[in-house]
């Protein structure tokens, strides 16, 4: 049976408790903020909709009859907010900030549900693929901007920047 947003909430507020989520991570529940919060609608349909919209605009909607859905799109979000607060106060020069950022969310996830940490792995690894992790990456852009203000061209600093700190 469909629950209500009210009752939706209740469930949102609970499990954001055993994270210890701030509340202004949390979605809103039928009615938006218009900031890009996101904002959780049960249809007439008895759909789960998450909506995000900005300034009267809608950027993203996602619709689901499985409630377990809905609340693995709340908590992704809430964690990975969470997991990016924690990477910035922890953060660990030359080493690539989605270690530790994938890291955290994924174990916030498994607190509430050991099958949605499994399915952010999932979507991590998957970013990984053509993304790969780059513990030299701040290097590199650091030095880059040392070249860029000797006046070096782009190729130039490209070619000695990936000689320096490779990939």
């Amino acid at each position: 049976m469909t629950k209500t947003v009210t009752e939706i909430e209740k469930i949102v507020t609970q499990l954001a408790k055993k994270i210890n989520a701030p509340s202004y991570y949390l979605p809103t529940f039928s009615t938006p903020k218009g900031d890009a919060t996101p904002n959780i609608e049960v249809d007439n349909s008895g759909l789960y909709n998450y909506v995000i919209s900005e300034r009267g605009n809608e950027y993203e909607r996602r619709i689901t009859s499985d409630l377990n859905d809905l609340l693995y799109w709340i908590f992704a979000s809430v964690t990975f907010s969470m997991a990016c607060d924690f990477e910035l106060k922890n953060r660990v020069e030359n080493r690539d900030f989605r270690r530790m950022m994938f890291a955290k969310q994924e174990e916030l996830l498994g607190i509430l549900d050991k099958n949605w940490e499994e399915k952010e792995r999932k979507e991590h690894q998957s970013i990984l693929v053509n993304s790969p992790f780059d513990d030299l990456a701040g290097l590199r852009a650091t030095y880059c901007g040392e070249l860029r203000a000797k006046g070096l061209s782009e190729s130039e600093i490209d070619k000695l920047a990936y000689e320096k700190y490779p990939e």
